[in-house]
């Protein structure tokens, strides 16, 4: 049977850091008030017109794809996972393969926002396994600035969020180690807890361009009851990753949420017991980039060299829909 393993990681984030007190011209805010509720102290946004979405994935996946030592044209499938694409249809994926200049492969975008990484890893695992694909380009990145309300009445979402992109060749292989296994849920149920409500089909350009005091176009997020849900899900799905596994808590060489908050890691932390050497954090970097969260954070903590052969590392994420997932790779 065949495994599936990450060959390449890759991330991009914009040049232009914007910090705390850059925010605090712009809104009634102070590094202190960020800090203390969110942990983060810096994020990038994007200020160059020509940035896209599709162009800093495609930046991301060629970091990927060298660090893999593959040709792009081995990539056998993409999956584009993001909140924020170029446009509102097609798929930021068929821009990302048209980007690369490679074969015309399949493209799948995922739409699981903060989850979106650990659904789109889930899937090329499953592809993967089943023998269908060798080389699977994965690609979580998201532009958030350009859609935040930058005044006093938005600054509770938008101090929070950050643009950049990160990327993973998922490859297959006959060795054991590898994704060991993932695990999905959601909960539609709470849907408008953490939403973009429009623009939407029903809510189209007219009402766009009539309706500009219309505060659904903003996002909302219900932050309390959002972190009450996340603390509980985080803990729950790492717990089931590990016994599918037949693996404990002990076992965790490095566990890499997603950048959320500063504050709900640290809660799950202390939740399940584990040092900070057990947990890997840049949120304070980079703001929560939702579906590049994961692979940046990957990534930056491969590259320190906080990630050896044989580790047990634990990915987990939660999020907009509700959904959440979690999975267990032995590195």
């Amino acid at each position: 049977m065949f495994r599936s393993k990450i060959t390449g990681l890759g991330f991009f984030v914009p040049e232009n850091i914007v910090s705390n007190d850059d925010l605090s011209k712009l809104m009634e805010t102070s590094d202190d008030w960020i800090s203390e509720r969110t942990g983060i102290k810096n994020r990038r946004w994007v200020n160059d017109k020509k940035l896209t979405t599709s162009l800093m994935g495609t930046y991301a996946a060629e970091k990927a794809i060298a660090d893999a030592g593959i040709d792009k044209n081995d990539i056998d499938f993409i999956i584009f996972s993001t909140l924020s694409p170029d446009y509102y249809f097609p798929g930021s994926g068929v821009l990302l393969q048209r980007n690369l200049g490679i074969k015309e492969i399949g493209a799948l975008d995922v739409r699981n926002q903060c989850s979106g990484f650990i659904y789109g890893l889930s899937i090329a695992d499953q592809y993967i396994k089943s023998g269908m694909y060798k080389n699977i380009l994965l690609v979580g990145s998201e532009i958030h600035s350009g859609g935040l309300d930058k005044s006093t009445k938005g600054r509770s979402v938008s101090v929070i969020f950050g643009d950049g992109a990160g990327a993973a060749v998922i490859s297959s292989t006959e060795s054991e180690n590898g994704i060991l296994s993932t695990h999905l849920h959601s909960e539609g149920k709470y849907a408008e807890e953490l939403a973009v409500i429009k623009p939407a089909t029903t809510h189209w350009i007219d009402k766009i361009k009539s309706d500009q005091t219309d505060e659904s176009y903003w996002p909302y997020m219900n932050g309390n009851f959002v972190f009450k849900n996340a603390v509980v899900r985080f803990e729950q799905v790492i717990k089931e990753g590990l016994e599918y596994s037949n693996l404990n808590i002990d076992d965790i060489s490095l566990l890499i949420p997603h950048q959320a908050n500063l504050r709900i890691s640290q809660f799950i932390q202390k939740k399940l017991k584990l040092s900070d050497s057990q947990v890997f954090n840049n949120i304070m970097k980079y703001g929560n980039t939702t579906a590049a969260s994961i692979p940046i954070a990957l990534t930056e903590a491969y590259q320190s060299n906080l990630i050896k052969k044989n580790d047990i590392v634990v990915l987990a994420a939660f999020g907009s829909g509700f959904t959440w997932g979690s999975a267990v790779i032995k590195w």
